[in-house]
């Protein structure tokens, strides 16, 4: 007995001891155990503190973009599906997952680019997919290019037409159509800026670039603040030349706020009687706006022209603009009265606050982060400005820095926020802890045995720095209500259903790799069944093997669609005569959206296909299983917490000594929640 633990010890350390060195073992071990757990929160952390790591790894993105799509967040995994590519090209299924999101995320042009490139160069296999996924995008965009053309021959001025219609070119690639007709929108309703944003974009990707920056920078001054943002992307990264605020103005001269900026670059450059005639035009525009007044007064009072000056800053000394009105005193020699105005940390808090909220609520995280930092700045003690710092850092994988904001917030006198933070901070926590102790149970009743069994274990790891394997203590359970089906024919001793037993074992687990991971324990099995005779109350027991889980498509809290997933294992166990069992679960079919109402019921119909096989070839541990199944939880109960319906038909694959009939039909209905701490 002591050979054979050292020899399984032995194996164990080996294939850890193979494992090359890498620095995103830990993060990853953290994610795949989670994924186990189906505790996606901790698993999405875990995988971008690996990318962090080892951010040109390609299967950490794809196996994080598979983990948010389980969540529901199909932006998200968009992009990590692009990165994935990007690091590996000849990688076709992560290419298509990627089309399939950008179609999904109304990212049509680029969905369409990429089915176009596989159906012609892609594999075989795939060609046929990306052939009927491209054509059903570039059907209705042709059907529709040509009805709207067809409606510009009878209203040409029609707005609506040109819009439609270049939207509708840029997704098939048809550039210079859509730039012609994007031009003629924005020349009809001047005010739309966003039109100005689309036709920079059209026309940097014409390699018009110049002509691109002219109406980008147009469109990054003033008007609707999220087009302003989203041309400043597009813009390079540097600070525009004086010939390009030129060009600008001639394309978009009523802009007032581009031209302001541009008096003030003539300003810096010591250009004063070009800034004075812009702040001129710029009075001209606007008399009531109090900060173009004041500075055209100081250029004015700066020539001597007190005359000139005079009016425009009494105009800024009955203004409203305290500060403003001191700098004015300032330069006419007056004695200054400004106070600090109450409320005004209080109202830049609110509109950065309310920034930050549109930010998150349209995925730009950046964005939200420096907007809600200088609202909690402003407002030192916004609890809920806290909470909503501790989500953007958490989605940005910066757990450490969305703890301490969690944290925080959990003070909160606001029941509902500090809740929430105090369950977002333990949730991360895990992660960080020197002991993480995991929960899972299976309950379920089987009409084949007309019995309940349930599996369960209890395990406390032990975290060892950088180290790609973790011991632990654990405990199992493995049980029946009945226990036993009593005499057969042809078998006189009852025969036992579950292993009626608790075990006790101390073991190590490996670094998950794509979802595989080796473990291995020594422990103690002891008999609950003080009737049962056909082994000791206590026995030694000794198991470990191979395990792995994969899932593709739309996965349960993810959004509606198809599905596969898979769960292999290979397992010895000393008490079944030092057996190998091999395990296979597969289930396909499809995810439903999760309802409005009925506490947020999502559902998976799927067909079943399971497999059991042993190296000793006995009759119990071989057959296999298929039929439908039914999959659900609720999204006001515990996102691990799920239940099931399946109805299968089986038959055996070695009849040998089998007391029963070699087929069986089985209605299963059981449930399988899981927790970490």
């Amino acid at each position: 007995m002591v050979s054979r633990i050292t020899f399984f010890l032995a194996l164990a350390l080996s294939s850890i001891s193979a494992q090359p060195p890498d620095p995103a073992y830990q993060p990853l071990e953290r994610a795949y155990q989670a994924l186990r757990d189906k505790a996606y929160d901790q698993a999405i952390a875990s995988f971008g503190q690996a990318l962090a790591l080892s951010p040109n790894r390609a299967s950490i993105r794809k196996d994080l973009a598979y983990t948010l799509l389980k969540v529901g967040e199909n932006e998200a995994a968009r992009d990590q599906f692009g990165e994935a590519m990007r690091l590996d090209p000849a990688d076709q299924h992560v290419a298509l997952e990627y089309a399939f999101l950008c179609y999904e995320t109304k990212q049509q042009a680029e969905a369409r680019r990429i089915f176009d490139r596989i159906r012609k160069t892609g594999q075989a296999t795939l060609q046929d997919t990306a052939e009927q996924a491209f054509h059903n995008i570039d059907g209705p965009l042709a059907t529709g290019i040509a009805r709207w053309l067809k409606a510009l021959e009878v209203s040409p001025d029609n707005f609506s037409a040109h819009q439609e219609l270049a939207a509708l070119a840029e997704q098939r690639d048809q550039l210079d159509l859509a730039a012609e007709h994007y031009e003629k929108a924005w020349k009809l309703r001047p005010a739309e800026r966003s039109l100005m944003l689309d036709l920079g974009r059209v026309w940097k990707m014409l390699d018009r670039a110049e002509d691109a920056d002219f109406i980008l920078l147009a469109a990054s001054r003033g008007g609707q603040p999220r087009v302003a943002e989203r041309a400043r992307e597009l813009l390079p990264d540097r600070y525009p030349y004086v010939y390009e605020f030129q060009k600008a103005l001639e394309i978009d001269p009523s802009n007032f706020e581009l031209r302001r900026e541009y008096a003030y670059l003539l300003l810096a450059m010591g250009k004063q009687d070009e800034a004075e005639r812009q702040f001129q035009t710029l009075h001209q525009a606007d008399p009531s706006d109090l900060l173009t007044s004041a500075q055209l007064g100081f250029l004015i009072l700066n020539r001597q022209d007190q005359a000139g000056a005079q009016p425009l800053l009494d105009q800024v000394l009955k203004g409203d603009d305290e500060e403003l009105a001191d700098r004015a005193r300032v330069a006419l020699k007056l004695p200054q009265t400004l106070r600090n105005r109450l409320g005004s940390a209080q109202q830049t808090s609110q509109e950065a606050k309310t920034l930050g909220e549109r930010s998150m609520q349209a995925g730009y995280l950046k964005d939200a982060l420096k907007y809600l930092t200088i609202a909690q700045e402003n407002d030192p003690v916004d609890f809920s400005v806290m909470l909503k710092l501790g989500w953007v850092y958490n989605i940005l994988h910066d757990d450490r820095d969305s703890m301490k904001w969690f944290k925080l917030a959990s003070q909160s006198p606001d029941s509902s926020i500090s809740d929430e933070a105090k369950k977002a901070y333990h949730n991360l926590a895990a992660q960080f802890a020197l002991f993480r102790t995991t929960v899972w149970i299976y309950p379920f009743f089987s009409t084949r045995w007309h019995d309940a069994f349930g599996y369960g274990q209890v395990k406390t790891e032990l975290r060892l720095g950088r180290l790609p394997f973790r011991p632990y203590l654990s405990i199992r359970f493995d049980g029946d209500l009945k226990g036993t089906i009593g005499p057969t024919a042809g078998n006189i001793n009852p025969q036992y259903l579950s292993e009626s037993s608790f075990i006790f074992a101390a073991g190590a687990a490996t670094t998950p790799w794509r979802g595989i991971n080796a473990w291995f324990e020594a422990g103690e099995s002891v008999n609950y069944l003080p009737s049962r005779t056909d082994e000791g109350r206590m026995i030694p027991d000794y198991r470990g093997g191979i395990s792995g889980a994969k899932g593709f498509g739309h996965l349960m809290n993810s959004s509606k669609g198809l599905y596969f997933e898979t769960n292999d294992d290979m397992v010895f166990v000393s008490r079944f005569q030092d057996d190998l069992l091999f395990y296979s679960q597969n289930r396909g079919g499809y995810t439903f959206a999760p309802m409005e109402g009925f506490g947020g019921f999502q559902s998976q119909l799927y067909w079943n296909a399971n497999a059991t096989g042993d190296r000793l070839r006995q009759y119990w541990a071989n057959y296999g299983e298929t039929g439908p199944g039914l999959r659900f939880r609720f999204r006001d109960l515990p996102k691990s917490l799920l239940f099931s319906v399946n109805f299968l038909r089986g038959a055996y694959f070695v009849n040998l000594d089998n007391p029963r009939r070699p087929n069986f039909f089985d209605l299963r209905v059981g449930l399988w929640y899981a927790f970490t701490r």
